[in-house]
């Protein structure tokens, strides 16, 4: 958890103004209306921002933030034993010595506390913001390469990891964006060694839960939009909502005197709405994908087992070639989404598509395992319909034209998103000669009740348990199974886990690596 901010302590007075001067918060004073209470505060010095509990310590302001499962309001009393100097709720508390915010929501005063803490780094930073149901990874990867390329140094915080400098390491909290208190820091961290950008992967929890609140955004990247999250959101539309939240804050001009910017999937349903929330800012929009109408248009694909070779129409300018050098046709949008964002931000294009070309790819997203085996092994984080449908309908093609078929190996998280697993397992089961259904993250929730929903899912598509339909609840054994059936030219896909090494089961996570498990079993350890 962050707990330093750029100065030893800041007022907590220089905060009420901040909220006040913005009006995002209804900031009232507790005991209410008297110059006693206002005094009170000018005079309170704050050491650090806290919203966990047990890590407050004398002279910290303490924020209480309602979560799905715990109430920072319940922790106040330990707060203020532990010494805090004042309290920012959402509902008055009886008997609290010190001085008292009382705001709307507490997630957002934390994140308008973090940004303050901090000095505001994202106002200094060239900030892109990428979000949609899948390739938000590697869309931000590419992002940052070619922001890199144009001579920008970039940040990069995302499900992956947080680069920083020339530094990429792991991304130590649970969510693909961090805590606001967390985030805010690192991009303090970013400015303080230099940096000029920053990529910041956005999720649709990030933005409901106000991570991200007082981030201050120049562009924005819609990648696509289906099924997932729904635990969190309760319906498809909240979720849908929750990442147009990101377009409808963009700004008219950005830092640096470019103009505040929309990056959009022409192609996707639900594009007419994130360009309706980007225009209403006055933001420019840029549109990619396959249809006419997109600004930057793919007119051809030449795909292989390396990437795709591709023509692009920038509209306005010459038709270009461009080396994608990631397996995968869908990648190819990922790729049109970094040329949109350049061009909308004169960037250039050929410095951008030398980038792209030179990327080496991102650990765990369509990673290829090759240790001489005669049959091929794909590690991705594919988790949902659309990008399980996506991967391996991408596989069973090429494998194809080796005389192969797919085995897909795939789970789903536990306590999650429950109406997607029939799904996943029916579009596993679309492109797979073989489909077995393991572990991936149960947490609490019983394991054989998921295995039974994905299964479902996959005999709806006309597979046959114990035939062309496998459970096997440990994924070391699932793996192995895999490796056993698989024939030559066939492709193993290995769904879900991608990069991660961990696997969160009834007692918390447990090391795991689909990478390393692959490798040591190929070699017949």
């Amino acid at each position: 958890m962050a707990e330093a901010g750029p100065a030893a302590s800041r007022p907590l007075a220089a905060l009420v103004q901040r909220w006040r001067e913005e009006q995002r918060l209804e900031d009232l004073l507790v005991p209410a209306g008297t110059g006693a209470a206002t005094k009170a505060v000018k005079a309170v010095q704050l050491s650090a921002v806290r919203d966990d509990s047990r890590q407050v310590q004398p002279g910290d302001l303490f924020v209480a933030v309602r979560g799905l499962r715990v109430d920072g309001h319940d922790y106040v009393a330990e707060a203020l034993a532990g010494g805090a100097a004042a309290i920012a709720v959402e509902r008055p508390i009886d008997g609290a010595s010190v001085p008292q915010l009382v705001v709307e929501r507490g997630a957002a005063a934390l994140a308008s506390a973090a940004a303050w803490w901090y000095g505001d780094p994202s106002r200094e930073l060239l900030t892109v913001g990428v979000t949609g149901t899948n390739g938000k990874t590697t869309t931000s990867f590419l992002a940052g390469a070619a922001l890199e390329a144009a001579g920008l140094g970039t940040g990069l915080v995302g499900t992956i990891g947080i680069g920083i400098g020339d530094a990429l390491r792991r991304n130590e909290e649970p969510n693909t964006t961090p805590g606001a208190l967390a985030l805010q820091a690192l991009l303090r961290e970013m400015r303080d060694v230099g940096e000029d950008a920053v990529v910041l992967e956005t999720s649709s929890h990030g933005l409901a839960a106000d991570r991200v609140g007082s981030v201050a955004y120049d562009a924005a990247i819609f990648t696509n939009l289906s099924h997932e999250h729904l635990d969190f959101h309760g319906t498809f539309e909240a979720y849908r909502d929750a990442k147009l939240s990101l377009f409808s804050r963009l700004p008219r001009e950005a830092k640096g005197g470019r103009p505040g910017l929309a990056v959009i999937n022409i192609d996707d349903p639900a594009a007419p709405l994130f360009i309706a929330a980007a225009e209403a800012t006055g933001a420019r929009i840029a549109t990619y994908g396959a249809a006419d109408t997109a600004g930057v248009q793919v007119l051809d694909i030449e795909a292989d087992s390396r990437g795709s070779r591709i023509a692009v129409e920038l509209g306005g300018f010459p038709p270009i070639g461009l080396t994608v050098p990631i397996p995968g046709r869908y990648n190819v949008h990922n790729a049109l989404a970094v040329l949109a964002l350049a061009r909308g931000w004169d960037l250039d294009l050929q410095t951008v598509a030398d980038a792209i070309a030179a990327f080496p790819g991102v650990p765990g997203r369509m990673e290829s395992i090759d240790r001489g085996q005669p049959f091929g092994v794909v590690i991705d984080y594919a988790h949902t319909p659309k990008s399980i449908e996506a991967v391996a309908g991408e596989l069973a093609a090429l494998a194809k034209l080796a005389g192969g078929s797919v085995i897909s190996v795939l789970g789903a998280s536990g306590e999650r998103d429950v109406g997607k697993r029939p799904l996943m397992g029916k579009a596993a089961a679309q492109h797979s000669r073989l489909v077995i259904v393991t572990e991936d993250d149960s947490r609490g929730e019983d394991p054989q009740s998921i295995y039974e929903a994905i299964a479902k899912g996959a005999e709806q598509a006309g597979k046959r348990r114990g035939k062309d339909l496998l459970v096997i609840g440990d994924r070391r054994e699932a793996i192995a199974e895999a490796f056993h059936r698989a024939k030559a030219g066939d492709v193993v896909l290995l769904a879900g886990k991608g990069h991660e090494t961990w696997n969160m089961g009834p007692n918390g996570p447990e090391p795991w690596s689909d990478r390393e498990t692959a490798i040591a079993l190929l070699a017949g350890a």
